[in-house]
C-alpha cells in the first residue's frame, strides 16, 4: 500500500489524541497537538518502543544566569516533542530529531485533512 493513507475523521481528534496506523510495513503515529498534526515513525531508535504513545508536550529549556546557580526553566512554546514510553528517548514531532542528538531522526510524514478526513501521506521517501 502506497500513496494517502485515511486515519479518522478531523473531528474525531481531540486535543492531544494519538492514532496509531499501519502503512507500508510500518507502524505511524498521528498527532494532534496545538491544533497541528504530526505523523512519526512509531518505533523508536533506542529500542524500538512505542514512542507514538508517549507524552507530548513543550520541550523544557533550562538556562544558567550566572555560575553556581540552578537553572531556570521554562517551556519553548515553539518547540513540540514527544517522549517514548519505554526509555524516555525525546524526539521533536515535527522533525524528528532527537532532543540532544541531531545525528539521531525519527522518520516523519506529511499529514494532509481534506473534506475533514486527516490522511498520512506513505509513498514519500522518509525525511
Amino acid at each position: 500500500m502506497s500513496g494517502r493513507v485515511e486515519v479518522k475523521p478531523e473531528a474525531e481528534f481531540d486535543e492531544g489524541d494519538h492514532e496509531i496506523i499501519e502503512a507500508n510495513g510500518r507502524s505511524i503515529g498521528v498527532i494532534r497537538y496545538g491544533g497541528e498534526f504530526y505523523a512519526l515513525s512509531n518505533t523508536c531508535l533506542h529500542d524500538c518502543g512505542p514512542v507514538c504513545t508517549g507524552r507530548v508536550h513543550e520541550k523544557m529549556t533550562g538556562e544558567h544566569e550566572e555560575p553556581g546557580q540552578p537553572l531556570n526553566w521554562y517551556h519553548d512554546e515553539d518547540e513540540v516533542v514527544i517522549s517514548c514510553p519505554w526509555h524516555g528517548w525525546t524526539y521533536d514531532v515535527e522533525s524528528g530529531k532527537h532532543i540532544g542528538d541531531d545525528s539521531i531522526q525519527l522518520p516523519t510524514y506529511d499529514v494532509i485533512v481534506k473534506d475533514g478526513m486527516v490522511y498520512v501521506e506513505t509513498d514519500l521517501l522518509d525525511r
